[in-house]
């Protein structure tokens, strides 16, 4: 039985040796405008995707464009001497979470208060590499 989970070990190390993830923590941006950009890459090819973020206007898309950079270091550390032309790797997945959100005042008239809500978020990219059926 021991060389069983021994197997089982090896097994789950050698999958793992193809995801990779980096997280984004803090981001000053609302997680309604992240999510819209990362459901437009969420799936692509890893060229794709950074294509798309690259030439995008919105202010979301230069930070996950960053961190989708960050996520393909760390599959390089990983993978050392692999071509990532040759991995064919692609967003497995893509979380964007609330995080805290900074509460300001705003004046309004008749000496009233209205309060301001500057959200932020928590993003999770991971990629991986997709297998062909031969």
């Amino acid at each position: 039985m021991g060389s069983r989970k021994k197997n089982k070990a090896e097994q789950l190390k050698e999958e793992r040796k193809n995801v990779s993830f980096a997280t984004l923590r803090n981001c000053p941006t609302s997680p309604r405008k992240m999510r819209l950009m990362a459901d437009l890459v969420r799936g692509m090819n890893v060229e794709q995707a950074l294509h798309v973020l690259k030439h995008s206007p919105q202010d979301a898309s230069g930070r996950l464009h960053k961190l989708l950079l960050s996520t393909l270091a760390n599959w390089q550390a990983k993978n050392e001497g692999v071509r990532m032309e040759s991995a064919n790797l692609y967003i497995s997945e893509i979380g964007v979470d609330g995080a805290r959100s900074l509460k300001r005042i705003r004046t309004a008239p008749q000496g009233r208060a209205h309060r301001i809500r500057k959200r932020s978020n928590h993003v999770t990219l991971r990629i991986d590499n997709r297998e062909i059926a031969e």
